[in-house]
């Protein structure tokens, strides 16, 4: 029998994997000090104001915090002068700050999981947190400018946490969150996602591969089948929270090998209240008898190996296993 780690290779590599991935089993998330220092809401908080400024509230019956932008919340008043509003928080830790994060990554049995730094939000999200969301698709158009100078700032904050987590974690995964698009379509046109965000993503993603890590895995629950190009050109190797709005079967026939699909399972679908494991099972079934073994990794859409509704994740994992012994015998 395969270890976890050697059958995710297998699946993602085109091998010869013994059962399905099962959900998030393959990586071991380790925090960082930044946590410690930027506030989030817990489910059913609200107003919680991070180190950005940003103010946050997490409704209950919801999957995870959202930005309040009424007008007296928003950071970033005017686009052109985003500087006197935007004020990174200082990623000086002191090194008895990092020791707990590191006492996690050296308990990983690496054999088996990956060390995985995780980092949320990305660019894309952090713009619209600081802005909101229509004004800063407003001002992908009649702000490019003052957007791209944003957004280098943001890569270079991105950069010097990065090295912060190399040095320290020495991660060998890195699981990132940046949502690119609602469930029908993207926010912005591949075109301008190729403009504004490619760039800095290939220096963030490039900064962690030569720094020890080997898997990228993105999170974007969303639609972004127009995306994938960009994803395989920033050195994303998986990406988490495909949801079913995107042909999976078409893009793994087409991508497969240059990048793999986590997900198939829409969250919504199966983490409600009174949620039923027969409709996990099905959809379950589903999700691997259309998308297959290879390249494909079964999981609900959601971000982090949680659920909204307490037992959704662990009977979503239950069937993943019941159904591997059916598929693989």
């Amino acid at each position: 029998m395969l270890t976890i780690r050697q059958n995710l290779l297998e699946t993602i590599h085109g091998g010869k994997p013994d059962r399905f991935v099962n959900q998030y089993e393959f990586l071991n998330m380790v925090m960082n000090p930044l946590m410690l220092h930027n506030p989030s809401p817990k489910y059913g908080e609200e107003n919680v104001v991070n180190a950005w400024g940003i103010t946050r509230s997490w409704p209950i019956g919801t999957p995870g915090a959202f930005p309040v932008h009424t007008p007296d919340k928003v950071v970033i008043q005017d686009i052109t002068h985003w500087r006197d509003y935007v004020k990174a928080p200082s990623l000086k830790f002191a090194e008895a700050e990092w020791e707990p994060f590191i006492q996690q990554a050296e308990a990983v049995d690496r054999s088996q999981q990956y060390v995985s730094a995780f980092v949320a939000p990305g660019l894309f999200e952090q713009c619209h947190y600081l802005g909101e969301i229509q004004e800063t698709l407003i001002n992908f158009y009649d702000e490019p400018e003052h957007m791209k100078e944003l957004i280098r700032y943001l890569v270079d904050f991105e950069l010097e946490l990065a090295e912060g987590i190399c040095s320290h974690l020495k991660p060998d995964a890195l699981f990132h969150h940046d949502d690119w698009g609602s469930q029908a379509s993207t926010f912005i046109s591949p075109e301008m996602f190729e403009e504004f965000f490619l760039p800095g993503y290939q220096e963030i993603y490039g900064y962690y591969k030569s720094h020890g890590v080997e898997l990228v895995i993105h999170h974007s629950d969303s639609y972004a089948a127009t995306l994938v190009p960009y994803m395989i050109d920033m050195g994303i190797d998986i990406w988490q929270g495909v949801m079913t709005t995107n042909n999976i079967p078409e893009l793994i026939q087409k991508y497969g090998g240059k990048i793999s699909f986590m997900g198939g399972i829409d969250s919504a679908k199966i983490d409600y209240e009174g949620w039923s494991q027969d409709v996990i099972a099905k959809e379950v079934k589903r999700a691997c008898d259309e998308n297959g073994k290879l390249y494909f990794i079964p999981s609900a859409s959601q971000g982090l190996p949680v659920s909204t509704f307490p037992g959704v994740y662990e009977a979503t994992s239950q069937e993943i296993e019941k159904y591997s012994k059916v598929v693989f015998g």
